[in-house]
């Protein structure tokens, strides 16, 4: 199986989304079904109902999973593997308070070290552990060989066992570690391959230590995508309002733009717009970029408007409040000047809305806004312009601007007569 594992602790942010894509397109591509786990055993940063939020957003991006798990529920099996690695002498009980090792941690800093466990409570005799009362976490014994970790993307690395060093699998209140929980997790869910942030490479042979010091030798592949940077080239944050989803969609970008970006950027695709359905048949790992991957708003802006110039025309039109096909190629001649389903509803919103009439057109505008009211149906703009110069005499500016705000709300925009051909039907309802 493959795995999607998202921790309900704040927005989902594009490059956890990336993850999700790129997980469900190799979903398809290699007929694996895909898991998604809530990693929730930090209970603390845990935001009541963004498991729900996460699990909407995949909705809304078409990603298809076979379950959901909750990483908590899990517990028994951490705790049942952590007293196996005891039993087996490949994990020990260490004693050490925090402070001693904040103290130890900052010598090591001084002396321009990198902090290393010193083994301190490796080989304490069973008269040391059995009636200690103190608080102890688990550690898992450092590997006596290096760990090489083959990667889809950056390729090989190892790591030596000093690096890996003798870390802790269980806290203090009993509950598992990151890398223990997502090694045995990935274990119990049978996971073939690993795509995540390249954040986590580092973690990776430590959740191989923990699956070889437990005697899984099934081959797990990973894929480590780089980071995504922001317009200024400094790694997106929260600051930054486009690396939640959450906030593209409230602005109006579409999924299937949003996910089309997100598979864009980075890599090597044989065409710029396309759909995931599309992106199946030629999707391939091997050609992302190692070097990170850089966001743009502007060039989201350019895919989201291709995809709402494909878009069906009556569709369209119910992401700016209608059910009309005559809407929706309303809202596409706007598209020169809006690239997201909520500027085209502003734009729309403005033919309907009561209009404000600057002095300078007030007098014309109201005598032209009498002759349409009182004008039969015309076909065609032509016609319809024609009746108006013929019952009110207005002509040149006083009569294109007037029109223009009075059909419109605004001095500029598409070509008039595009316009009334799409908002004809509607028209004693725009100039009442």
């Amino acid at each position: 199986m493959l795995r999607f594992a998202p921790s309900p602790t704040g927005d989902m942010h594009i490059g956890n989304l990336r993850v999700a894509i790129f997980n469900a397109l190799l979903s398809r591509q290699r007929n694996e079904p895909l898991l998604i786990r809530i990693e929730d055993t930090d209970k603390e940063r845990n935001i009541e109902g963004k498991d729900k939020e996460i699990l909407q957003i995949l909705a809304l991006f078409g990603i298809e999973y076979i379950d959901v798990i909750y990483q908590s529920n899990n517990l028994r099996f951490h705790r049942a593997m952590a007293i196996q690695l005891l039993q087996e002498k490949k994990a020990f009980n260490c004693f050490c308070t925090p402070e001693e090792l904040d103290r130890k941690r900052e010598l090591a800093k001084e002396q321009k070290k990198p902090f290393r466990y010193d083994d301190a409570c490796t080989h304490l005799p069973p008269e040391a552990t059995i009636d200690n009362e103190n608080p102890f976490t688990v550690r898992l014994k450092r590997p006596d060989a290096p760990i090489t970790v083959e990667d889809i993307i950056k390729g090989s690395a190892t790591f030596d066992p000093a690096d890996i060093d003798s870390f802790i699998i269980l806290r203090a209140e009993k509950f598992p570690t990151y890398n223990f929980a997502c090694a045995i997790d990935d274990m119990l869910g049978d996971i073939s391959l690993v795509i995540r942030g390249e954040d986590h490479f580092s973690n990776t042979s430590k959740q191989i230590a923990i699956r070889d010091a437990l005697g899984y030798d099934k081959k797990v592949e990973y894929a480590h995508l780089p980071i995504i940077l922001n317009d200024e080239g400094k790694k997106m944050s929260k600051r930054d309002n486009a690396s939640s989803v959450k906030w593209m969609l409230e602005e109006g970008f579409l999924p299937e733009a949003i996910a089309n970006y997100l598979i864009l950027i980075g890599n090597k695709t044989p065409e710029e717009v396309f759909t995931m359905a599309d992106a199946v048949a030629w999707f391939d790992l091997k050609n992302i970029s190692r070097a990170p991957a850089r966001f743009s708003i502007d060039k989201l802006r350019h895919i989201n408007r291709e995809h709402l110039r494909r878009m069906d025309d009556k569709e369209l039109s119910r992401y700016v409040g209608f059910a009309d096909d005559a809407i929706g190629r309303l809202a596409k001649l706007y598209l020169e000047e809006a690239s997201t389903t909520k500027e085209l509803k502003s734009k729309v919103a403005a033919v309907f809305a009561p209009k404000e009439i600057p002095d300078e057109f007030a007098e014309s505008a109201e005598a032209i806004r009498a002759a349409i009211k009182a004008a039969p149906y015309f076909e065609a703009f032509d016609d319809l312009k024609q009746h108006v110069v013929d019952t009110t005499g207005i002509k040149g500016k006083q009569l294109f601007k007037s029109l223009r705000l009075l059909l419109t709300g605004a001095e500029h925009g598409p070509e008039l007569a595009d316009v009334y051909t799409e908002i004809k039907s509607y028209l004693g309802e725009i100039v009442k």
